[in-house]
């Protein structure tokens, strides 16, 4: 069970009243919420002792914004948290009331899992995961500045007057630093959350450190009570049945609710239009630069002010409550304007707001100042994961926090970092964008982003990221046998889709169905899993195979897509490989680029800023160019400082072969 520490603060909070807490950890946490947790709960699956502290202990994991897990490729993200061991796969499970499989109709490889979940009930799994874990502890407060010996992190202060150490510490601060609510116009108030008070000092404390800071800001949209909804007028939908995001332990689903959907019309773009200058994102209030892809309902209508209506889903905050998330209209509005233009959706007539919706604006940290390991280049043994990195959204903050914390809890122990690469996880592609690329505005992951995202898929995350988890020491013995088990299945599948001959009284009736040209001779089963039309279900289905296990369907669409699209997932693979060999060229970390007179100016500014370990990462910096690139390989050869290596990055033996084996499939 978890360690609740404990202590007070024995004089007033200067350096001569600070108690030092005797007991010292390995890993510190800052922050709660969904990276905070993730990275918590890694680096205590590591075997490192770790303090979480957050100002509310009852708030861990909240959902700050939608009660909802998943979406285009951060459905993939958070199957890939769960495939490392990670807590959020588990909680939506746990609180799962509403689900569905985004992209259906296209490819698989731009499948995306949602799922609308009980706010309360995602919020108790998380704690109930955490608490599993021996080696964790928690503490509630808040804090305020760090401890640093010389170029090194020592521990953190917090506002009490306490003093933890640890040689690793990861800032997960969310919306909190500096945080300012808007609603309407006016200066705002102080907050990181409403209700909840902002992190000032530990702002002031950060950017004292001669870190580049910004300020981005988002939103949330009004709630309402569902009582005062007139259901006749909306379009119900239902949830779907089927898949779980976690590989490893199978929650109970509490219940289900159905989402609503509605559309805005003329009447709302008037009544925005009139009170634009009442808003705190028209009116000057606020400076910060928010989502693109998620605006506020403002945003929507001066970016698109011929479109008919907008669509806004109606989504359940939970079992036992009947208030509704209304999502699509986000707003800084005033809350007299916000009831009006509610009244004038379809459906919502006669409705009675709940919560007023509000903008939030907060520092973040230009993300180029960071490593792949998202250390903090300057300072080491800190970590920034989150929306203090300039990213948005729950699935995001997630897998930074789960990387932060494996390579803080890594850094502690003195082993290797922990690094994925673009073309393993859509993790990789998300910190390799921050660092590399940086931000101009909250990030978000889309499927585009991945050059490799035919190898990025949902259904394959634990097959493709498991192994590598067990190597790094990411999973609990549990964990491993059912990790053990899946590849064992997926391998039993490939070898039956290979060695299986049908014959045609066996498969005809499912072929006809499937609207496929029937067999006169027998076929292997991997020859007829090849026609588009045929599904991997119906030709184990019509064999009558009686090797599947429990378990077996989420296995069987890995294994489907891999042989199905066998051609195009190895040319992926190959590309992947070239990528690969390019990322194997190394580049000192010290080396002076204002003296690379062979590269265009604006290269070596962009160079010395984001300073790439590899001729890879350099290949995707803003402004350098392929003659840039070439000329800094011919620079560092003529240097002698480097040479090239042979990358394995973070691949298993295990992976190679299940990979091999696929591969050599014909």
């Amino acid at each position: 069970m978890l360690q609740y520490v404990a202590g007070r603060c024995g004089g007033r909070c200067g350096k001569r009243g600070l108690q030092i807490v005797d007991r010292k950890y390995d890993v510190i946490v800052v922050g709660g919420g969904h990276a905070g947790a993730e990275a918590a709960a890694a680096a205590a699956r590591l075997g490192t002792r770790v303090l979480l502290i957050t100002p509310d202990l009852a708030r861990i994991g909240q959902m700050s914004c939608n009660p909802a897990i998943g979406g285009i490729a951060k459905g993939v993200v958070a199957r890939e948290v769960d495939a490392l061991g990670g807590v959020m796969g588990r909680a939506t499970d746990a609180a799962r009331i509403h689900f569905r499989m985004l992209n259906r109709s296209k490819g698989p490889a731009v499948w995306g899992p949602r799922a609308q979940c009980d706010r309360t009930l995602y919020s108790l799994a998380v704690r109930r995961v955490l608490e599993e874990l021996s080696t964790l502890d928690l503490f509630q407060d808040m804090v305020s500045d760090l401890v640093r010996r010389d170029d090194r992190i020592a521990g953190v202060r917090t506002r009490t007057g306490l003093e933890f150490r640890a040689p690793a510490v990861v800032i997960t601060t969310g919306t909190f630093l500096r945080g300012r609510i808007h609603v309407g116009l006016g200066a705002g108030v102080d907050g990181g959350r409403a209700g909840e008070e902002a992190s000032v000092e530990l702002a002031c404390a950060l950017e004292g450190r001669e870190l580049e800071v910004a300020r981005f800001k988002t939103g949330t949209p009004p709630r309402i009570d569902g009582r005062s909804v007139d259901y006749g007028k909306l379009e119900e939908q239902p949830s779907e049945p089927g898949a779980r995001f976690s590989a490893f332990v199978r929650e109970e689903f509490p219940g289900e609710r159905p989402c609503w959907i509605t559309w805005t019309g003329k009447e709302l773009r008037d009544i925005v239009q009139e009170n634009l200058e009442r808003s705190a994102r028209f009116g000057g209030s606020i400076a910060g630069r928010g989502p693109r892809y998620c605006p506020s309902i403002e945003d929507k209508i001066v970016r698109f002010p011929d479109a008919r209506g907008h669509q806004v889903f109606l989504e359940p905050e939970g079992l036992d409550t009947t208030e509704l998330y209304v999502n699509g209209l986000s707003t800084s509005l005033p809350p007299e304007v916000q009831l009006r233009f509610l009244r004038s959706v379809p459906g919502l007539e006669q409705v009675r707001m709940t919560r007023s919706g509000y903008a939030i604006e907060y520092d973040y940290f230009l993300p180029h100042q960071l490593r792949h390991t998202l250390e903090v280049k300057s300072i080491d043994g800190l970590f920034f994961a989150g929306q203090i990195n300039g990213t948005t959204g729950y699935e995001e903050a997630a897998g930074q926090g789960l990387v932060a914390g494996a390579n803080a809890g890594l850094a502690a122990l003195g082993e290797a970092p922990f690094i994925l690469e673009r073309d393993q996880a859509y993790i990789g592609v998300l910190i390799d964008d921050l660092v590399t690329k940086g931000v101009d505005e909250p990030y978000r992951l889309f499927t585009s982003r991945a050059e490799f995202r035919l190898l990025l898929r949902q259904d394959n995350a634990l097959s493709r990221l498991g192994p590598v988890a067990c190597e790094r020491g990411l999973l609990s013995p549990s964990q491993t046998r059912v990790l053990e088990e899946r590849l064992e299945t997926e391998g039993r599948l490939i070898e039956w889709f290979r060695s299986t001959r049908l014959k045609p009284e066996q498969v005809n009736d499912a072929l006809a169905e499937a609207g496929s040209s029937p067999l006169r001779t027998p076929a292997r089963a991997v020859e007829l899993l090849r026609r588009p039309e045929v599904s991997s279900d119906a030709l184990i289905r019509a064999a009558n195979a009686s090797f599947v296990d429990e378990g077996w369907e989420e296995a069987l669409l890995a294994v489907e897509v891999d042989l199905k699209y066998t051609g195009y997932v190895q040319r992926e693979r190959d590309r992947a490989a070239a990528l690969r060999a390019r990322a194997a060229f190394r580049i000192p970390q010290d080396i002076v680029y204002e003296g690379l007179v062979t590269l265009s100016h604006e290269a070596r500014e962009k160079l010395d800023q984001v300073r790439p370990a590899t001729l890879a990462q350099a290949s995707r910096v803003s402004g350098v160019s392929p003659a840039d690139l070439q000329n800094l390989v011919m620079e560092i050869r003529k240097q002698g400082r480097v040479a090239p290596e042979r990358f394995t990055g973070n691949m298993t033996v295990k992976q190679h072969r299940r990979t091999d084996r696929v591969s050599r499939e014909t």
